[in-house]
């Protein structure tokens, strides 16, 4: 399946469930299947690209940010949709807790690409330095959630930001605060 099928029919997916629908729409909203969701040639993503891209673990993923006004920008925030399958479960019905802790830590680090391919950010590999969860609620699986990720601040090749996971009432099950730290050199 190529990514525009995929993108297409992740957009679907999203698009066909109502509180999903209200976030894809309006003037500057870019939406699109993460770049993670796309395996590389050399390895790169495959956890999202591959084992967690299944009927039974997540089978759909979209992110959804505003574009800034000016190009010079940056991207602050994100959305990210995520249709959770039983496959991820810990308990019955409910992600395990390492689940949603990669969860965030995929989509705070979606910002990174974004700002890189704008030509915000040094196109050098980002690696998470620090990442504390506070599991707030059980996040349910066999349903569909949304993960929203923020950079609060940037000190040199420090970029300091949060992320939530909600349901589709916008209740927050769970929170982290992150650290991601730009290489200086390639891995």
């Amino acid at each position: 399946m190529s990514g525009n099928e995929v993108e297409s029919s992740d957009y679907e997916h999203f698009a066909s469930i109502p509180w999903c629908a209200q976030h894809l729409h309006g003037p500057r909203i870019i939406s699109g299947v993460p770049s993670s969701r796309l395996p590389k040639s050399n390895g790169e993503d495959s956890l999202f690209g591959e084992t967690l891209k299944t009927q039974t673990t997540i089978l759909a993923m979209l992110e959804v940010y505003e574009e800034p006004i000016l190009p010079t920008e940056r991207v602050n925030s994100i959305k990210t949709f995520l249709t959770l399958g039983s496959g991820l479960n810990g308990h019955a019905d409910v992600a395990h807790g390492g689940i949603v802790t990669t969860i965030l830590d995929e989509v705070i680090g979606l910002l990174m690409p974004i700002n890189q391919q704008r030509g915000f950010m040094p196109d050098v590999p980002y690696m998470t330095a620090f990442l504390n969860t506070t599991y707030l609620k059980p996040v349910p699986t066999c349903a569909t959630i949304l993960a929203q990720a923020k950079i609060l601040k940037v000190e040199g090749r420090k970029y300091f930001a949060e992320g939530w996971i909600e349901d589709g009432h916008g209740v927050i099950l769970a929170r982290a605060e992150a650290l991601y730290v730009a290489l200086k050199s390639s891995l």
